[in-house]
């Protein structure tokens, strides 16, 4: 790209910022939330918009092909790559298999969704989304805000606010080492140890708020020990387990979902 473009394309988002922060009936709402959360100010308003959008909560067709599912995709892999790296500068003498467990606690979905509601997302989903707000959607739009952020500011910015807005300040890097909150795994482990059979039943599949919610048992030697209803299938296996597990002693009791 010729330079004077260039700095012409930069001119034109530093405009853009000012107009959406100060001026902008439509946006000046939206852009001061997204500094408060990210310390960065919009250019392009419409890109985070859409990050919030989630297909359960549009009122129409149109609305939904602006949902955030793509900016979804393109956050979960940015997300991955910058823990990757942080993770793998912050533990330089750690082994292969240490890094992926500590990267998949991180990004996974109850951290995400916890993370979220830490930014105050949730806020920001109930203005545009015409549904009851779910921890995962909550997740997902986290996912779709750093989507949007590699859009329009490269992977230098964003990458900066992963580390300087999410991980520094939110993840207890402590806890993550001694915690293991992957209750299905553990219970597999358990059962194999004991010679017990695992079992993973689907009760049902309903639709809730215009979304599929699954109703799942965990059964140790044909024998139902937790049950759990959650938008997502593998979110609901986790709840039975952990509820298994508490059954067999393996946790305490205020370990428990209040999910039934």
């Amino acid at each position: 790209m010729h330079p004077s473009l260039l700095k012409n394309g930069r001119k034109l988002k530093w405009l853009l910022r000012i107009f959406n922060y100060f001026f902008s009936s439509e946006n000046k709402a939206l852009s001061h939330r997204v500094r408060n959360i990210t310390g960065i100010t919009p250019a392009n308003a419409a890109i985070y918009r859409m990050a919030f959008n989630h297909r359960a909560g549009a009122n129409n067709n149109s609305a939904k092909n602006q949902s955030n599912e793509r900016l979804e995709y393109l956050g979960d892999a940015v997300l991955s790559l910058v823990v990757g790296e942080y993770l793998f500068q912050k533990y330089p003498y750690a082994n292969e298999g240490f890094l992926t467990k500590i990267r998949a606690r991180i990004v996974q979905r109850k951290s995400l969704n916890t993370l979220a509601v830490s930014l105050q997302l949730d806020e920001i989903m109930q203005e545009y989304n015409n549904t009851r707000i779910s921890s995962t959607m909550l997740g997902n739009a986290l996912e779709a805000l750093v989507g949007a952020i590699y859009l329009e500011n490269g992977f230098d910015k964003t990458k900066a606010f992963i580390i300087n807005k999410i991980l520094r300040p939110h993840i207890d890097f402590n806890l993550l080492e001694t915690h293991d909150d992957n209750y299905k795994s553990r219970l597999l482990e358990y059962c194999q140890k004991e010679n017990k059979h695992v079992e993973y039943q689907l009760l049902q599949k309903t639709k809730l708020n215009k979304r599929d919610c699954f109703k799942v048992a965990v059964l140790v030697d044909n024998v139902a020990y937790g049950t759990a209803e959650e938008y997502n299938k593998k979110s609901a296996e986790q709840i039975a387990s952990q509820k298994a597990l508490i059954k067999f002693g393996m946790l305490p009791d205020n370990d428990a979902s209040t999910n039934s």
